[in-house]
């Protein structure tokens, strides 16, 4: 299925460069720790404030400390931060340095646009075309992440035809582009599939690509067979309206970036995600570093954080729209997003759809994906107990939700 070299653990390699942006999760981790010797006064007098959460495990544990030596417990306490700092680094170091590179067969490229490819993983199978679409801001390989875990290569051995289109780096035209520009190129790519396949395609966005994709569906409905939703996002500002508003800041902070390199640079982009969980890397890295190195659990561990780690920036206009439009003004939900002049409207979309939402998704949270279910006219909405990332690379995931993916778009053949 894949090709990789069997003495890719032998060779040297240069150390990565992750986890991205490094210095604000070291600033995080030693923020978290040095905090909690500072926080003991505030403990020791009853002044702490809890969150309602972890009240009902801290009021008992607060009045246990009231008879313990204040100085023992500042000993005690510094004595753990540094332990898991000492973990968290250690397995950042691991993984800078661990042998594991991916090594997968590229399919062919059938067709390219500016620094747009589309890969053909089917090469003329005879199935029902399908056309994945993937967000902008991250690769596209997370659909042909490694030798056990590629969604792409799944789909042709259960018979479909799947076409994988990597967006890639933003070139000097894409640097210019829009939503609209890149929805544009988008129709060009199906219309590639429908010359190269003699058959009307069906098309999966995976979260920011499924916003794309439900633009392309709107726009030519005659075009497609049927959409696949993947945790895409509509109503910004169900859940955490002041996390929305704070992304909107950053992307507002950041505009003089953005005129002055065209772009949104990585690490910003990458700046956003650790803002839904500041402390997550600590918690991966930590437990990283207690893996055997040589383990599959630790190879996925790398090949996934890489991909992570291996992101693209985001055209300045583009950004422009995401984070002021979509998340500072919630305009898909507010009916105020448009592309090329025409409101993107759900409720205009008639080709079937499968919307599947994650449980336990931190990017796209349910309420915000289910807004956009709801608004569909024909359509399936699928739960699943899964990440954003896990419907990729969770395990058994190739046995509960891709099947489910597969059988809904061989019966629309």
């Amino acid at each position: 299925m894949t090709a990789s070299s069997p003495n890719s653990s032998k060779m040297p390699h240069r150390a990565r460069v992750g986890p991205r942006p490094l210095a604000l999760h070291l600033m995080a981790a030693a923020t978290s720790y040095t905090s909690s010797n500072a926080a003991l006064p505030l403990l020791k007098n009853g002044l702490m404030q809890w969150s309602p959460a972890l009240a009902d495990a801290a009021n008992p544990l607060q009045k246990n400390l009231e008879s313990v030596s204040p100085d023992a417990l500042a000993v005690a306490v510094e004595a753990v931060a540094r332990q898991r700092l000492g973990a968290f680094l250690d397995g950042v170091e691991r993984y800078r340095n661990h042998p594991y590179r991916r090594r997968v067969e590229t399919p062919p490229t059938v067709w390219t646009s500016g620094t747009t490819r589309l890969f053909d993983y089917g090469v003329g199978n005879g199935g029902l075309p399908v056309l994945l679409v993937p967000s902008l801001v991250n690769r596209a390989y997370i659909l042909d992440l490694y030798e056990d875990r590629s969604f792409a290569r799944w789909m042709a051995d259960q018979g479909l035809w799947p076409f994988l289109l990597d967006w890639d780096t933003p070139g000097d035209a894409e640097r210019q582009f829009g939503l609209t520009d890149y929805i544009l190129r988008l129709e060009l790519a199906l219309a590639a599939v429908a010359d190269l396949t003699a058959a009307r395609p069906a098309v999966l966005g995976y979260c920011m690509g499924g916003l794309l994709a439900l633009a392309l569906a709107q726009r030519d409905p005659a075009a497609i067979a049927g959409l696949v939703l993947l945790a895409t996002p509509w109503d910004f500002q169900a859940d955490r309206p002041a996390q929305a508003a704070g992304v909107a800041g950053i992307g507002a902070a950041a505009e003089g970036i953005m005129t002055a390199l065209g772009e949104l640079p990585v690490d910003i982009l990458q700046m956003l995600f650790a803002g839904l969980d500041p402390v997550l890397a600590e918690r991966k890295f930590s437990a990283f570093a207690a893996l055997d190195p040589d383990s599959d659990k630790a190879r996925e561990f790398v090949v996934l954080e890489d991909w992570v780690n291996d992101g693209v920036p985001l055209a300045a206009p583009v950004a422009r729209e995401c984070l002021g439009g979509w998340y500072g003004e919630n305009a898909p939900a507010a009916g105020a997003w448009r592309v090329d002049d025409t409101v993107v409207d759900p409720a205009a979309v008639t080709c079937p759809v499968l919307a599947v939402i994650p449980a336990e998704d931190r990017i796209v949270p349910a309420a915000s994906a289910l807004a956009l279910s709801e608004a569909l006219p024909d359509v399936r909405t699928m739960r699943v107990d899964a990440g954003h990332i896990g419907m990729m690379v969770s395990h058994d995931i190739d046995r509960q939700l891709w099947p489910e993916i597969s059988d809904w778009l061989a019966r629309l053949s």
